[in-house]
């Protein structure tokens, strides 16, 4: 098709998905909150890095995930690495050679970031981060011990760590009680676990960063799947458009293997801010217009969350703008100095 051509039916697409409901492309709510923040977000300082950082607190996105897959268009998005991550959480796995064996190095720096302590003790060879990271796809033993994250998302979805030794399987539980009781509202995932966070944890337990979305509810109406997700932090220019994607596209594969229509991803969000490296890239993108969503397709024989692969899910009609390069920010940290035992020491 010419590029003439092509341009002017783009423009009548974009425009009727505009005028559908509230008149407005659903990507203009990702576009309002760069705005919001760059306009009104408070500066401070990142714990860690101490990075400029500009936070807004409280904010919320629908997205009626029946009229398309929320994959941003106004900057490529790495569906890839959003499949692999989603497919990673969901067999409970928080080693990241996973990842690694497929090329999604979102979660690289967490591990090396561990590793460089050790480094500078003078207790483990010194490498770049490029080496580590090939040692960890190379070397099976390496990977085991260094690879690890420690107890985050997919630990707590499916083996939540109980005090009687039980390793509580959360989205087993989510998806039958969906199945059967759709009517209830209680369907809530947490991955929130207090043991195993910063001063609270045991020392040398603690996650490498405490879960950003923090908890997900499900809820089934009128034959629809719903899916809520609190994020406490937002990373709103690299990690938000990852996080909108990655759990739409889990409500979709729960509303498959629970047998119901999607519904509705519903977004909100704690602290939603900008790192300061990223303050022009969000200016940047915030001017773009949105073009029409894409859609996913999911193998129809996925019926069981156990056999979920990268195969089942193919993207179709994604026509993004480019790509707007940004800096992972490394954030995380506590001072283990202020470890200690947090228990109530109140009236019993």
């Amino acid at each position: 098709m010419p590029k003439k051509i092509q341009k002017k039916v783009q423009k009548k697409v974009i425009k009727k998905v505009r005028s559908k409901s509230t008149g407005r492309h659903p990507e203009e709510q990702y576009l309002d909150l760069l705005k919001d923040i760059l306009k009104n977000g408070f500066e401070k300082k990142e714990f860690n890095t101490g990075i400029a950082i500009k936070s807004v607190f409280g904010r919320m996105m629908r997205f009626d995930l029946s009229k398309g897959f929320p994959l941003l268009t106004t900057k490529k998005v790495f569906m890839k690495g959003i499949i692999h991550e989603l497919v990673w959480f969901l067999r409970g796995d928080t080693n990241i050679k996973y990842l690694v064996d497929n090329d999604v190095h979102i979660w690289d720096e967490w591990p090396y970031k561990e590793y460089k302590k050790l480094m500078e003790a003078g207790t483990v060879p010194a490498m770049t981060q490029q080496e580590f990271i090939a040692k960890i796809k190379a070397d099976e033993s390496f990977s085991k011990k260094y690879g690890e994250l420690g107890p985050v998302y997919g630990r707590q979805w499916r083996r939540w760590p109980a005090s009687d030794g039980r390793e509580i399987d959360q989205l087993a539980w989510a998806i039958e009680k969906s199945k059967k009781y759709p009517d209830r509202k209680h369907v809530v995932i947490s991955a929130w676990n207090p043991e195993y966070v910063y001063e609270m944890a045991k020392p040398g337990t603690s996650m490498a960063i405490p879960p950003c979305h923090t908890m997900f509810n499900i809820n089934v109406t009128n034959g629809k799947l719903s899916l809520s997700l609190y994020q406490r932090s937002a990373d709103t220019f690299l990690g938000v458009p990852f996080n909108i994607a990655s759990y739409s596209l889990l409500a979709m594969v729960l509303a498959q293997v629970c047998g119901y229509k999607v519904g509705d991803f519903v977004h909100m969000l704690g602290d939603t801010h900008l790192y300061g490296n990223h303050y022009e890239q969000a200016k940047e993108q915030s001017k773009r217009k949105p073009r029409p969503f894409p859609t996913v397709k999911i193998n129809p024989n996925l019926k069981n969350i156990d056999d979920i692969k990268f195969e089942d899910f193919e993207l179709v009609g994604y026509d993004p703008h480019p790509p707007i390069k940004g800096e992972i920010t490394v954030v995380g940290g506590f001072n283990a100095k202020d470890t200690k035992n947090f228990t109530f020491k109140g009236k019993k």
